[in-house]
């Protein structure tokens, strides 16, 4: 399942409206980056800028323009001109025939012609929205346009009076999925839930960690797909380090391993955690932890409704792993007052979940004013509680010490209740000591 670029005009219709009559709306993708000497990283478009044009090549720029109310807007883009030399080296290129052709661009043009043509784009407009802060030479360009079409004022012309961060529309745009998007988020979702099953049917003890990462990436490739982000495998007290991404030890008999990797399916992300045993057993001290952790994430799910504050979901999944670990000795005191100090920081430092969708931690306000945001139909947000005991922490039995443990799973809002993307990969104690004994 792919969009369709009647999918990328509908967004920059729905943009257009946004910025209001006479208008221009300036954004480029990211730039190439290099990963040592002259080997550089496979190309990743920009994703705001993917979500506006489906346009994936390097070195383009998209512009917006509105009129008078009521006037169709013109969609501009800037490329890189087909070359038969550099396509043999680097692959096929649009060019400005096919940024019109293929990607429905009402004009292109060379990215070379990129500093001439704009002056022009931005003469005589009230408003001019782009991505203020993203590269600083961009924003420099920029400024310097500004000022080219300032000099014009002595031939009756004027510049934008505003500027506005173009970002304020977009991320707001992207915050809420459509139906197809969703159904994408499913497929990577559905492709990490795989992934994590290999994993959890291949783990042995002695096994190095990046071999369990291997597995994963084996299943994300077979699909077409890559890593959302840094795959994390963590094996014992590794676990208890939060972005542990060396997965260069072996996993131990009687440690747990924990997980969080998921792929990207066409430029939609998902996000899986999980912590199960290498040996295909839990002790006793990793169940009763687990079960905890457990059961925070799925209260702390049922709570991801419409209506609910951003916050709310957090709050629910403190509150049973405070209990919790008064329960286990692990904390004393009132169970509301140890919430109130944060005294549960000292094993669970994160929050329970993010916004997700073309980037892993996606963009949106998590705020309106000083408060915490409602959740509407279409948001998607991960939960993702857990439990650190550090291996160095003296305050606790030492047959705590080494635990690390989360379980993270993508939710989708919606009227109906909480949609779980990524039930296809199991997460109780019995199922997951089941899976691995088959």
């Amino acid at each position: 399942m792919k969009l369709t670029q009647a999918d990328f005009k509908q967004r920059r219709d729905h943009l257009a409206q946004k910025m209001g009559a006479n208008s221009v709306a300036i954004i480029a993708t990211r730039a190439e980056m290099y990963r040592n000497r002259d080997a550089d990283y496979k190309y990743r478009a920009d994703s705001s800028f993917y979500y506006l044009t489906g346009f994936a090549e390097p070195e383009a720029v998209a512009v917006l323009e509105t009129f008078a109310e009521g006037e169709m807007y013109r969609y501009s883009l800037f490329c890189r001109e087909r070359n038969r030399e550099m396509e043999i080296w680097n692959g096929y290129r649009a060019g400005v025939e096919g940024a019109v052709e293929i990607y429905g661009a009402d004009e292109a043009f060379a990215i070379d012609l990129l500093d001439q043509e704009i002056i022009a784009k931005l003469l005589n407009k009230d408003r001019l929205y782009f991505r203020i802060g993203h590269q600083a030479e961009f924003d420099a360009r920029v400024s310097q346009w500004i000022q080219k079409a300032d000099a014009q004022q002595r031939r009756g012309s004027t510049s934008p009076a505003e500027v506005i961060q173009l970002d304020r529309l977009i991320d707001e745009m992207r915050l809420k999925k459509s139906a197809q998007e969703i159904e994408l988020m499913q497929i990577a979702s559905n492709i990490s839930a795989d992934a994590h099953t290999r994993a959890m049917q291949s783990v042995k003890p002695e096994m190095m960690e990046y071999a369990l990462e291997a597995e994963l990436n084996y299943i994300f490739g077979k699909h077409g797909c890559v890593p959302a982000y840094n795959s994390i495998v963590g094996g014992g007290e590794n676990a208890c380090i939060l972005h542990y991404v060396e997965n260069n030890k072996p996993l131990k008999d009687g440690d747990l391993v924990l997980i969080d990797a998921a792929c990207e399916y066409e430029f939609y992300a998902s996000d899986i955690t999980r912590t199960f045993p290498v040996n295909g057993k839990f002790s006793p001290e990793q169940k009763a932890l687990y079960n905890i952790v457990l059961d925070a994430q799925l209260a702390a799910i049922d709570a991801t409704r419409i209506g609910n504050h951003y916050k709310y979901p957090h709050e629910v999944a403190v509150k049973i792993l405070t209990q919790g670990l008064v329960e286990l000795g692990l904390l004393s005191g009132n169970v509301d007052e140890l919430v109130e100090s944060e005294a549960f920081r000292q094993f669970f430092m994160h929050g329970t979940g993010h916004w997700l969708g073309m980037d892993v931690h996606d963009v949106g306000a998590y705020k309106h004013g000083e408060d915490w945001r409602a959740y509407e139909a279409g948001m998607v947000v991960t939960v993702e509680p857990g439990l650190y005991i550090a291996p160095d922490d003296e305050t606790v039995d030492v047959k705590w010490r080494g635990i690390g443990i989360r379980i993270e799973d993508d939710i989708v809002v919606t009227e109906n209740g909480p949609l779980v993307l990524t039930k296809n990969v199991v997460k109780t104690v019995e199922e997951i000591e089941q899976l691995m004994a088959s």
